[in-house]
């Protein structure tokens, strides 16, 4: 059922007159492309802590609506531990690691690849998609957040052939955790690049959510939900699992302890075990700016340590090449300035 006290929204979708700089690439000394978008932190209670752009306009959350998705499962009476937790709300690399703790999962339902409602695809990790000969349900980057579909459907005795329809229980259950966690009414939902509902949210009703998952780490009372802070444990101690080892989001989890999760389209979530949490949307949908964006303005609230946010920045973002040199950078743009 719907969370009755959700908000009703007026649904509007993010514009350019709604954005601000957050990024430009500067390349030979002339600054060739600006990435526009809004973004937003909120603290444990889900109060505004700053905005950039227009924060209330309506996105997909893409891959960062995977933790709600996994958040689901572990409800619905899937026991998920250790990395085939993480697979379950990752986008993953791959790599055969990957692949074989989704082969565990789907094992474990007595699913085979061939149950996999995702598309084949090849591996996002270079030298696993080398090794490659052919695209493979299991190597879709989604392939985790399925097989944990697939766990849930026998867990609770779900027709399993058609567990992405939008008139699923499975579908309907996470409609009702998106509904709670992001405190919005759910009215709107497209189909997402793996095949399943992507449901519309706020980009700060997005920002609550992820807040209100990773701070059930260290809540206390009505505040914790222990399947929530069970999946952010997880997270935290497997991070390898959620994207692939010298990857943004991997890098971002061992080194500041909080929970990174890129989205297609330009979309990241990041929040920490304290429940402050930033969501951002990139207009044009380049991701390259995301990791920098949102570290940048958890930094300035104070959630993260700039010195080792910076450490994960350049260990991440993007390089600017010509021939074999650096020529340019990726820096913030001037609508994150104070």
């Amino acid at each position: 059922m719907t969370d009755p006290r959700a908000a009703r929204t007026t649904r509007h979708p993010l514009t350019a007159s709604g954005s601000v700089e957050l990024a430009v690439l500067e390349r030979s000394g002339w600054d060739e492309s600006r990435h526009l978008g809004a973004g937003v932190v909120v603290d444990a209670d889900g109060r505004e802590l700053r905005r950039v752009g227009d924060a209330d306009a309506t996105i997909y959350p893409r891959s960062c609506l995977k933790p709600l998705q996994a958040l689901t499962v572990l409800r619905a009476g899937v026991a998920l531990d250790g990395p085939q937790a993480v697979l379950a709300t990752a986008s993953h690399a791959g790599t055969p690691a990957h692949l074989e703790v989704v082969e565990a999962l789907l094992a474990r339902s007595g699913s085979t690849e061939a149950d996999l409602l995702c598309p084949p695809d090849w591996p996002g990790d270079r030298a696993s998609a080398r090794q490659a000969t052919a695209t493979r349900r299991l190597a879709m980057n989604c392939s985790g957040k399925h097989a944990a579909f697939l766990l849930a459907c026998a867990e609770n005795g779900w027709d399993p052939s058609n567990y992405v329809a939008t008139d699923h229980p499975l579908q309907a259950a996470v409609r009702d955790t998106v509904a709670e966690l992001t405190g919005e009414t759910v009215d709107h939902s497209g189909v997402d690049g793996c095949g399943a509902p992507v449901i519309a949210t706020t980009v700060v009703g997005l920002a609550r959510a992820i807040g209100r998952v990773t701070g059930s780490v260290r809540a206390t009372g009505p505040a914790r939900d222990d399947h929530a802070a069970h999946l952010v444990e997880a997270v935290l101690a497997d991070a390898w699992a959620i994207d692939g080892p010298g990857r943004a989001n991997t890098v971002t989890i061992d080194e500041l302890g909080v929970l990174a999760k890129l989205g297609a389209e330009g979309v990241m979530v990041m929040g920490t075990t304290d429940g402050v949490a930033v969501a951002v949307k990139v207009l044009d949908g380049n991701v390259r700016a995301g990791t920098l964006v949102a570290l940048r303005l958890l930094v300035d609230e104070g959630a993260v340590e700039a010195a080792a946010a910076d450490r994960v920045v350049e260990r991440t973002l993007e390089k600017v090449t010509g021939g074999d040199g650096l020529v340019g950078r990726i820096r913030l743009g001037s609508g994150l300035d104070r």
